[in-house]
């Protein structure tokens, strides 16, 4: 099949599929004597596997990992053990951008938006405890 085809069966766009070609995570692309790229069933299969991959979160490198051990028919506590990493980073990620929320709505809550300049977000974000600290240091 033809990459339009392959990227509608896969669900990865042409340009990742390129992308992806060029890295070496799938394979060169065969050439039809036009020098069209076709990809066969076994790429197709590939291609969503890394897409599936992709939807998780896991990165590039840790996707390599498990195409590798995927075509290799490794056994699977090796890929627990990379799923299990990949989560304790998740989990990681999952504290870090709750306290980010947390913040932020706490400093949206405290902002009155209104037509007065007076802001918390923007003074936390300059860093400044005072109203025109940041101006004043300026």
């Amino acid at each position: 099949m033809n990459i339009g085809q392959a990227s509608k069966a896969s669900g990865v766009n042409a340009k990742m599929i390129r992308y992806y070609e060029s890295i070496g995570l799938i394979p060169a692309a065969g050439r039809t004597p036009a020098g069209y790229r076709v990809y066969t069933d076994a790429e197709v299969n590939t291609l969503r596997f890394i897409h599936r991959a992709r939807q998780f979160g896991f990165p590039m490198e840790r996707i390599r990992l498990l195409v590798g051990l995927w075509r290799a028919h490794q056994p699977s506590r090796e890929v627990k053990q990379v799923a299990l990493k990949h989560m304790a980073e998740l989990e990681r990620r999952i504290v870090e951008l709750t306290a980010m929320r947390d913040a932020l709505k706490e400093l949206a809550d405290h902002c009155r938006g209104d037509h007065q300049p007076e802001c918390p977000i923007l003074r936390d974000l300059a860093g400044s405890k005072t109203p025109g600290a940041a101006a004043q240091a300026a």
